[in-house]
């Protein structure tokens, strides 16, 4: 490592605080520009569109980021830190806004740092306990650019930073096709499921009750595990079926459920959100307990059990959800005899029988894409902290990198 410098943060970058846009010019929709806040960050370097609403008042140029600018969390609501100080680089696509609770970083001399780099050296262990062990506030964690800067990195040459960051970025940026791939099957299957005629309105000569074709909290026997599959609310994802990650607990109370059923969140905010997931990962007859804030939903008997994922994610049957939910402010939910109470209009059985086929199989190729993408992710995780270090060669991580893909 002789070639290598160490360097403070603070001789190499700046970092400046966004702007704090007045909430009353946020509308419903989301036609303007999206405003970067702490829930656009993921572990593991990812940037996704928050489910927030659109900015239509006043443009301050200086607080818009253009694509592949690099920013770092500032807040953390969660009291675990979790992504305080977490890198992200803004895509491309859509208008993003700088929030007071990002920071944005300038590189002060680009022929020392590469960006790429750094955006990578920001997400090893030494800086994330750098930045969490330094943090400040009690419930909403906060850090500084001046705790970020003090921060001491490691440096190799600049050919050698962007290649180390090629190779990085080419495992990400698999990743990413992989969920594109995803997010795509399920926008096409939505459509084939609005086809079918569930989403509409019911005609009074084919309506039907929604219990002909999906049961609602299903009588399940008790996990014979010790140590069965749990799922946490947090767990549920926003905008997508998949579970990405399940605990084993001792059993407890909680509603009960096995592969091809779907998991509803039914308390505020969560339902609103959209979080739901669809049960896949669990071995045959394999019973696992959940968050008493879902209700469990199981496509019938003769019914593509993708059915059931596609209703509760269908726009006019979580409006119906919502309508039902009762409670005080702030802890209101729906109980699934309620969410149970809804009429749509019988389906062709073919095109049931049609809808059940793609499903299955698009679900399928998307599970597989899931386990390459965790291969991918342990991987990166794997050789970032060694590259970052100096302690793995470029030209064995790009050796091992083949191997493995």
């Amino acid at each position: 490592m002789a070639e290598w410098t160490s360097r403070k943060l603070g001789e190499l970058i700046a970092i400046k605080h966004g702007f704090a846009f007045k909430g009353e010019y946020f509308g419903e929709d989301e036609s303007g520009p999206i405003l970067v806040t702490p829930g656009n960050f993921s572990i593991g370097g990812g940037f996704r569109k928050a489910k927030i609403k659109s900015y239509s008042g006043p443009i301050l140029e200086e607080f818009v980021l253009a694509p592949g600018d690099l920013v770092v969390t500032m807040t953390d609501l969660s009291k675990a830190a979790d992504t305080l100080g977490y890198p992200a680089l803004i895509p491309e696509r859509l208008t993003y806004l700088h929030n007071q609770r990002i920071g944005k970083i300038e590189i002060l001399n680009a022929r020392q740092l590469d960006k790429g780099f750094l955006h990578y050296a920001l997400r090893v262990g030494d800086y994330r306990r750098h930045v969490v062990n330094g943090a400040t506030g009690s419930t909403v964690k906060h850090t500084s650019p001046t705790r970020i800067c003090e921060y001491v990195i490691s440096l190799p040459s600049l050919p050698e930073q962007r290649v180390i960051a090629s190779l990085l970025g080419a495992l990400d940026d698999k990743i990413a096709v992989n969920e594109r791939i995803a997010i795509t099957y399920e926008r096409l299957l939505q459509c084939r499921y609005a086809e079918l005629g569930l989403a509409d309105e019911p005609n009074p000569e084919r309506a039907v009750s929604v219990t002909r074709f999906v049961t609602f909290n299903p009588k399940v026997a008790k996990p014979s595990a010790d140590d069965p599959i749990y799922v946490e609310m947090a767990a549920l994802q926003t905008d997508r079926f998949s579970i990405p990650a399940w605990t084993r607990r001792a059993p407890k109370s909680g509603p009960r459920f096995m592969n091809g059923d779907t998991l509803l969140a039914r308390i505020t905010p969560c339902l609103e959100n959209g979080k739901t997931g669809y049960v896949d990962f669990m071995g045959n007859g394999e019973v696992g307990l959940g968050s008493t804030e879902f209700i469990v939903m199981r496509s019938l008997p003769g019914v593509p059990s993708e059915l059931s994922y596609f209703l509760a994610r269908d726009g006019r049957f979580r409006e119906h959800a919502i309508r039902n939910m009762v409670g005080t402010s702030g802890r209101q939910r729906v109980g699934a005899g309620d969410a149970a109470n809804y009429q749509v209009n019988r389906p062709d059985s073919n095109a049931l029988v049609g809808f059940g086929r793609e499903a299955s199989a698009a679900f399928g190729h998307i599970k597989s894409l899931q386990a390459e993408n965790r291969t991918l992710a342990t991987l990166r995780d794997t050789l970032l902290p060694q590259l970052m270090s100096g302690r793995l060669r470029v030209k064995d991580a790009e050796k091992i990198v083949e191997d493995a893909t």
